[in-house]
């Protein structure tokens, strides 16, 4: 972990250098291009794209949501429901671009490679999960999965001048789901309404 960030740290101070020296763009700077704009050209016009991890990546908690439907006790005694759900979670990144374009490509490649943990863009998980649900009560499960997240800096640097320069550095960060930890699942349980009573056990 020392190492990453000591290398992280290396390369910020370098960037900092070559930046006073060829005048390295600046987010501010009049006529730079989007962060989407040129992470476009990463490996078009491009002579080198490459990420540079910024630190360890950061494993979370998200956002909890329900999964697979309500199960309604419309009898007298205490039921066992069993709920079968699935539910997929992606990846996001802080440019809002694909990330099965080239840059994202070299993005998972160095993350794997860093950090000898696998990148993950999407994942499934499928479960059947069982509430205990009173009488006149209505349950659900939700679901919270574990995300990693990853940022960074691209380096650009292209064989002929583009908008200027030569060199253009882009932050980013990207959030994606970790497969090998298990995700928070709980049960869920509270009165029906007058309107979910009048739906479900008329």
């Amino acid at each position: 972990m020392f190492r990453n960030r000591a290398r992280a740290a290396g390369f910020l101070a370098a960037a900092a250098v070559v930046g006073s020296l060829t005048g390295m763009p600046t987010a501010q700077a009049d006529g730079r291009p989007s962060d989407q704009e040129l992470l476009e050209k990463c490996g078009n016009g491009t002579r080198t794209c490459v990420f540079h991890p910024g630190g360890q990546p950061d494993e979370f908690t998200g956002k909890r949501h329900q999964v697979g439907d309500f199960a309604y006790n419309c009898t007298s005694r205490k039921q066992r429901s069993s709920l079968s759900w699935s539910d997929t979670t992606g990846e996001t990144n802080s440019v809002g671009l694909s990330m099965s374009a080239t840059f994202g490509i070299i993005f998972k490649t160095t993350v794997t490679t860093s950090f000898e943990h696998a990148w993950m863009s999407s994942h499934t998980e499928t479960q059947t999960t069982n509430v205990d649900v009173r009488p006149g009560e209505v349950g659900w499960i939700t679901r919270a999965p574990r995300m990693q997240s990853v940022e960074g800096t691209y380096e650009l640097v292209f064989k002929k001048r583009y908008k200027g320069h030569y060199y253009w550095y882009v932050p980013f960060e990207a959030t994606g789901p970790v497969a090998d930890m298990p995700s928070s699942r709980t049960q869920h349980t509270r009165r029906m309404t007058a309107r979910e009573k009048a739906e479900n056990c008329g």
